[in-house]
């Protein structure tokens, strides 16, 4: 090597170290495009949970509550509800969210109030269908714990 670093050694640097970049970068996109077909979950989107979305966006509940670690930390996280509550069995989970939802608030005193949304049976199973869709979606393993 040269004794002294020269404008064609700095050149070669640029363009090389450029080259490089832009191969790495090629190679990630690739690889990306290779991985995210296994992630789609589009075809287990019923008409259902796409209503549930809608009652889970009229109603604000990200405004409490975070889901998969967007939102607020007012409330608990519910992308993982349905693991912590449903048992793994979505009947049993619609039972409790229906029990839950016409429970509210509670009115324990020193505790946060869930207000009274007053949503029908029907409306309560479809945010259920929309949780536990959100509850199959590989997050890789976020919340780090079950209780959220």
């Amino acid at each position: 090597m040269a004794d002294h670093f020269t404008k064609n050694m700095a050149r070669n640097i640029y363009y090389g170290g450029s080259f490089f970049v832009f191969l790495l970068l090629i190679g990630l996109t690739f690889d990306t495009m290779l991985e995210l077909p296994k992630r789609d979950h589009r075809e287990n989107i019923t008409a259902a949970v796409v209503q549930g979305k809608k009652h889970w966006e009229d109603n604000n509940c990200i405004g409490c509550h975070t889901l998969m670690g967007e939102g607020a930390y007012y409330a608990p996280e519910l992308a993982n509800v349905f693991d912590r509550r449903g048992l793994g069995n979505e009947e049993t989970f619609k039972m409790f969210l229906k029990g839950w939802m016409a429970a509210q608030p509670l009115n324990i005193p020193h505790r946060r109030q869930m207000p009274q949304f007053n949503l029908s049976e029907q409306e309560v199973n479809e945010l259920a269908d929309f949780l536990i869709w959100t509850s199959r979606i590989n997050d890789n393993d976020w919340p780090p714990n079950i209780e959220g």
